[in-house]
C-alpha cells in the first residue's frame, strides 16, 4: 500500500461489479481527517437509505469480526448501531463491552433500529 498522503487510496471494485455491472450509489473518503461523501439520489423513498446503511453496518461488523481476537458480528453490529443513533442524539441502549454491561435508556426509534439489526443477523445465520 502506498503511504504517500498525496495519493488517494481507493478501494478495488467488487469482483461481482466487474462481472455483472451495477451502479455505485455512494463513495466515502477521508481527506485530512474530514469525511467526504459522494452519493446518487438512488431511491424514490429516501427512507430506503436507512435500510442500505443498516446493511452496510452489518457488513462492516463482519469485516471487523474476521480480524484475529475481535468480538463477534452481533456485538460489533450493536456497537456500530449504537454509535450511529448516538450521532443523532440518542443515548445507547446498552454497552456490549466486557468491561461493563450497564444498561442505559434510549428513544424507542433507536432501540427498534438496533433490535431490527440484531434480528436480521440472526435470520441470516439460520
Amino acid at each position: 500500500m502506498n503511504i504517500d498522503p498525496r495519493v488517494y487510496q481507493a478501494l478495488m471494485l467488487p469482483e461481482q461489479a466487474l462481472d455483472k455491472g451495477g451502479l455505485e450509489i455512494m463513495r466515502l473518503g477521508i481527506i485530512d481527517d474530514e469525511l467526504y461523501v459522494s452519493a446518487l439520489p438512488a431511491f424514490k423513498d429516501v427512507g430506503q437509505w436507512g435500510e442500505v446503511l443498516g446493511e452496510v453496518a452489518r457488513r462492516l461488523a463482519a469485516v471487523y469480526a474476521a480480524q484475529p481476537g475481535a468480538p463477534n458480528v452481533r456485538d460489533l453490529t450493536i456497537t456500530i448501531a449504537e454509535a450511529f443513533v448516538a450521532d443523532f442524539g440518542a443515548r445507547p441502549v446498552r454497552s456490549v463491552t466486557k468491561k461493563t454491561t450497564k444498561k442505559k435508556t434510549a428513544p424507542k426509534a433507536a432501540k427498534k433500529f438496533i433490535e431490527k439489526s440484531v434480528k436480521k443477523i440472526a435470520r441470516k445465520k439460520r
